[in-house]
């Protein structure tokens, strides 16, 4: 049985799920308004250590880095144009695999020449987080993000994080008007 949650809320999925392994992170959303381009929005992960900072470049998943150390996190690729229902970028998360200086996982959508293309989420809808677990095919948690981020071209979706032996997923829903760039940053990343 899935639990919807609302922002700032968390759920155990070790409880959820006992025995977790292995995580499928849908990301989804669909285009609202457009301004004549299409929307290419990207997925990407930040995996921090207890300080909140990455571990290294090579524990940023994303479009241009679809794998990291020990296929822990392994990104399905990208969807340049958000068709289709459902998920529109698809992350799997190997728990066993991940390091034990690995305590979150930060999951990240922008989008892609957001100020050239003159776009933000407010022209975006149905934006959503969902955790499955990949053994039983099973919907554990899903977070819909509801607010209006008209000046927004990055969002933090939410973050799965260690707690004791317990993994356990939060929704953020929090918003960057400076694109991917400024949401790295954040996490002692520069943009190269």
């Amino acid at each position: 049985m899935s639990i919807s949650l609302s922002k700032g809320g968390n759920i155990s999925l070790s409880k959820a799920s006992p025995g977790l392994i292995r995580l499928q992170v849908g990301l989804g959303w669909d285009a609202r308004t457009t301004t004549g381009f299409d929307f290419d929005l990207d997925a990407s992960v930040v995996v921090c250590d207890a300080n909140g900072r990455c571990i290294n470049d090579r524990w940023f998943v994303f479009y241009g880095q679809l794998v990291s150390p020990n296929n822990a996190v392994v990104h399905q690729g990208d969807n340049l144009d958000g068709s289709g229902d459902g998920d529109d970028e698809v992350v799997k998360v190997e728990l066993t695999a991940l390091p034990p200086e690995a305590q979150r996982l930060v999951f990240v959508v922008s989008i892609h020449d957001a100020e050239v293309r003159g776009q933000n989420f407010g022209q975006v809808q149905n934006s959503s987080i969902r955790m499955v677990d990949e053994t039983t095919g099973g919907e554990l948690v899903r977070y819909d993000l509801t607010e209006d981020y008209s000046t927004e071209t990055a969002m933090i979706f939410g973050e799965l994080y260690r707690h004791g032996t317990e993994w356990k997923f939060r929704a953020i829903g929090q918003g960057y008007a400076g694109g991917l760039a400024s949401v790295i940053k954040d996490f002692g990343l520069i943009a190269g």
